[in-house]
C-alpha cells in the first residue's frame, strides 16, 4: 500500500527569518521547496503570480496557473505541481496558524476566513490590479519589518499587518463569489469547521459534531447557515468528499478499505455518495485525473 504524502513542515532555518511567517519574491528565495515533490504542508500559503505556466493538482483538483493569478493553499492539502520553474515570477506569503493564535483572543479567527479550508469554491483567481496592488503593499510592509533589524515590538506590528491582509482578502473573496458575510458572533459554526478538519476520519455524522459542541443538531445547523449560508450536512459532505478523493488518488487502498475507514457501511454506499456529490463514478473520476496530467 502506498503511504500518504510526506509533510513539509515550516522551518525558520529554511525560510531564513525569526518568525513562523515569511514573505518573499521568487527571485529572492527561488527554491524554498522542491516544486517536483508531492507533499502536504503544515502552514498556509498565498501566491501572487506575475508570470506562471503550468498547473497544480490540489486535493485531486487540477488548477491551471496563469499570469496574474492568486492561489491560496490551506495546511495539509495534497499538492502536486506541474509548473515551468524557468518562467515563474511570484510573491509568496506563508505562515503557521500558531503565529496568529498565539496572540488572538479569538481562537477561531482562521475559520472565519472563507478562503481557508475551502472545499466548495475556487482558491485560484485573477484579481483586479487595484485590489492586488493593495494586498501586495500590505505584504511589502510585513516584509520590510521581517528583514530589517528585529526589535521588541516587531512581532506585534507584523501580526497587525497580517490581520489586515487576511481581512481585506476575505472581504474581496466574499464579494467576488457572492458568499455569506460571516458576521455571526456565534462561534459554533467556526468550531464546527475546525472539528471537521480534525475529526473527519473518525466522526461522520452532524449529530456527532453537535454532541462534541454540546448543542443540538438544529442549533448547529442554524449557526452554520448564519455564518456560511449552507447546511452543516453540506460542509460535512464536502469535507468527507475531499478526504475520499485523496484516498483514491494518493493510496492504493481498495474501495472496501476506504469505505471502512471513512464510515461507509459498504463499498457501494461509498460509490453512491461519490456519484451523488460529483456526478461521476469513481472510475470516471480516476480516468479524468489520469488523462489530465496526474502522475
Amino acid at each position: 500500500m502506498k503511504d500518504m504524502l510526506p509533510e513539509l513542515k515550516y522551518s525558520k532555518t529554511a525560510c531564513g527569518v525569526e518568525f513562523m511567517l515569511n514573505v518573499a519574491d521568487s527571485s529572492e528565495r527561488p527554491s524554498w521547496f522542491d516544486w517536483k515533490d508531492k507533499y502536504v504542508t503544515d502552514f498556509f500559503e498565498f501566491y501572487f503570480f506575475r508570470s506562471a505556466n503550468g498547473y497544480v493538482i490540489l486535493d485531486g483538483e487540477k488548477i491551471e496557473i496563469n499570469d496574474g493569478d492568486t492561489l491560496i493553499i490551506s495546511p495539509h492539502q495534497h499538492q502536486e505541481w506541474h509548473i515551468d520553474t524557468e518562467k515563474l515570477d511570484y510573491t509568496f506569503l506563508i505562515f503557521q496558524e500558531y503565529f496568529l493564535t498565539n496572540i488572538l483572543s479569538d481562537p477561531y479567527f482562521i475559520y472565519r476566513l472563507q478562503f481557508c479550508f475551502q472545499h466548495d469554491h475556487p482558491v485560484c483567481f485573477n484579481l483586479p490590479n487595484d485590489e492586488k496592488s493593495y494586498l501586495l503593499s500590505l505584504l511589502s510592509e510585513i516584509k520590510l519589518e521581517l528583514y530589517n533589524s528585529i526589535v521588541a515590538d516587531s512581532y506585534y506590528l507584523i501580526v497587525a499587518e497580517l490581520l489586515k491582509f487576511l481581512v481585506v482578502l476575505n472581504r474581496i473573496y466574499i464579494a467576488r463569489l457572492g458568499l455569506t458575510q460571516n458576521a455571526s458572533v456565534n462561534l459554533f459554526a467556526f468550531k464546527y469547521k475546525e472539528l471537521l478538519e480534525k475529526n473527519i476520519r473518525s466522526s461522520f455524522r452532524v449529530a456527532d459534531y453537535a454532541r462534541m459542541l454540546g448543542i443540538s443538531r438544529i442549533a448547529l445547523n442554524k449557526a452554520v447557515d448564519d455564518a456560511f449560508g449552507v447546511t452543516a450536512v453540506h460542509l460535512l459532505k464536502q469535507r468527507l468528499l475531499q478526504e475520499l478523493k485523496n484516498e483514491l488518488i494518493y493510496t492504493t487502498k481498495t474501495p472496501k478499505a476506504i469505505a471502512s475507514e471513512l464510515g461507509f457501511s459498504a463499498p457501494n454506499h461509498l460509490m453512491r455518495f461519490f456519484k451523488q456529490q460529483t456526478g461521476q463514478t469513481i472510475g470516471e473520476y480516476l480516468d479524468y485525473i489520469r488523462s489530465h496530467g496526474h502522475e
